[in-house]
């Protein structure tokens, strides 16, 4: 028992004088540091109703689901796990146009439980015949953003915006913010072929 008496007091005097250090501040909050590439833009005019810019750092893959129809496509950004699933519908009559419009409201809409805000902002360029709805949705939801396009007669485009993790908002915020500028540019260069 003497022998462990030394190492005893030893660890004692060391607890006492760690106790007696005021200077304590907590560290601020810390994110992981993103390496975000350059922003440039490439053409699509693949065989579908619409033509638009998309970034050179995301991949254009038509959606491969079992359900998939003409001119669906996910345009994948593998760097940040994320992918801005579009789909495409020639509208045949005006309550399908309506349909399709309430569709979008009721799937952004259905984040509210989790949402901590949903922002619309109306698309409207009457030049391009392009009118439509962007909903910013912000908190812990699978998307982060949608939005559709329409002529407001035949056609009618949507993007919604999915990451392939588990919803935290506050981690991926910097992500969804540099890529609701690809969006925006999507939307900006969008345009019917007829």
């Amino acid at each position: 028992m003497k022998k462990y008496l030394p190492v005893c007091l030893f660890a004692i005097l060391l607890a006492f004088s760690a106790c007696n250090n005021n200077n304590y501040a907590p560290k601020p909050r810390g994110y992981f540091h993103i390496d975000f590439p350059k922003k440039a833009y490439q053409h699509y005019d693949g065989g579908c109703a619409f033509s638009f810019d998309y970034p050179v750092y995301a991949n254009l893959n038509p959606d491969s689901s079992k359900d998939t129809q003409p001119c669906w496509n996910n345009l994948s950004f593998p760097q940040f796990n994320a992918r801005l699933h579009l789909t495409y519908y020639d509208v045949s009559s005006k309550k399908e146009y309506e349909g399709l419009v309430e569709d979008a409201r009721t799937f952004a809409f259905k984040h509210t439980v989790k949402a901590n805000a949903i922002d619309q902002k109306l698309i409207n360029y009457p030049e391009k015949k392009v009118y439509g709805i962007y909903y910013a949705i912000e908190g812990n939801t699978a998307s982060s953003v949608q939005f559709f396009l329409t002529d407001s007669v035949k056609h009618y485009f949507r993007g919604a915006l999915y990451f392939n993790e588990r919803p935290q908002y506050d981690s991926i915020q910097p992500v969804v913010t540099f890529i609701k500028k690809d969006i925006d540019r999507m939307i900006n260069t969008f345009k019917w072929k007829n």
